[in-house]
């Protein structure tokens, strides 16, 4: 899709009923944010993306979290039965180490904070804490409402619950220690799912969309669209959308993936070509 196209995909969304992430048909109204409303902002840009690498993805992974640390993948994958959290080698894809959940639950984000990892749950209300070094369980939180997308940004849990709200958690109580509404251009934008803080940004999957959000942390203002449409995925099944972002801090390599991807993607990013006029 163009960026006209893309944007007006995104800011229109409404979430439905699948066998992945979803909205409850009476779904409390969305938590008010503790931030003042957003001032008038500019235009907002939108970024293509060139592919610099290209990696094998177990296709049976539903992705639902991505991370890079240390020069291996953390991934957490999805659906009830097949939800895991694995440790996956780049250059080929294979998974060195794993942790599969309990049937009852429905893995969704996670992130690697200090010597842990956070992973969260669908709609179990549950965030379980591992040993990075051995996915060994250590602690686990409750939280209310449902579990989508996690990051962090080295001092707080940064965690999305398919709304256009994003909550800011202390790492080691899980509470809430503020939070932000997503907006771009007056408008709130929902369907917030995969995350990953990215040199000050939160970068946020939009679920049944080809798009990433780039957010300011402090305000929740949409800074830049990134257009992801494209990527040389085949037989791609409806619920099989781009989900999953990861970045090497110490390489400053960005990775995407999907749900039931058989290809994990380094990309960098391609900047809007500002010799025509928005309207």
């Amino acid at each position: 899709m163009g960026w006209v196209a893309g944007l007006t995909a995104v800011l229109g969304l409404h979430a439905c009923q699948t066998a992945g992430n979803s909205v409850p048909s009476q779904a409390p109204p969305p938590p008010q944010a503790t931030t003042p409303p957003p001032a008038p902002e500019p235009d907002i840009p939108t970024y293509r993306y060139r592919i610099v690498n290209t990696f094998p993805h177990d296709r049976n992974a539903f992705t639902q979290g991505l991370e890079f640390y240390n020069g291996y993948l953390y991934e957490s994958t999805g659906q009830y039965g097949r939800s895991s959290l694995r440790k996956v080698e780049l250059r080929t894809g294979r998974v060195l180490q794993i942790h599969r959940l309990p049937r009852e639950y429905f893995a969704e984000g996670a992130t690697i904070f200090g010597d842990r990892i956070y992973q969260l749950t669908w709609q179990n209300g549950i965030c379980f804490v591992y040993t990075l070094s051995n996915f060994r369980q250590v602690a686990q939180f409750r939280y209310d409402g449902e579990g989508w997308g996690l990051t962090n940004d080295g001092k707080h849990l940064i965690m999305s619950d398919g709304s256009e709200t994003i909550t800011f958690r202390d790492p080691e109580t899980f509470a809430e220690v503020r939070k932000i509404t997503v907006r771009a251009l007056g408008r709130p934008v929902k369907n917030l799912n995969e995350l990953e803080y990215i040199e000050g940004e939160i970068w946020a999957n939009i679920w049944h969309s080809d798009m990433i959000a780039r957010i300011d942390p402090q305000t929740g203002l949409v800074k830049a669209w990134v257009d992801m449409e494209g990527l040389p995925v085949t037989d791609r099944g409806i619920e099989d959308v781009l989900n999953g972002i990861a970045y090497d801090r110490q390489n400053k390599r960005i990775f995407v993936t999907g749900k039931n991807w058989s290809k994990l993607f380094e990309i960098e990013l391609v900047a809007p070509d500002r010799s025509f006029s928005k309207p």
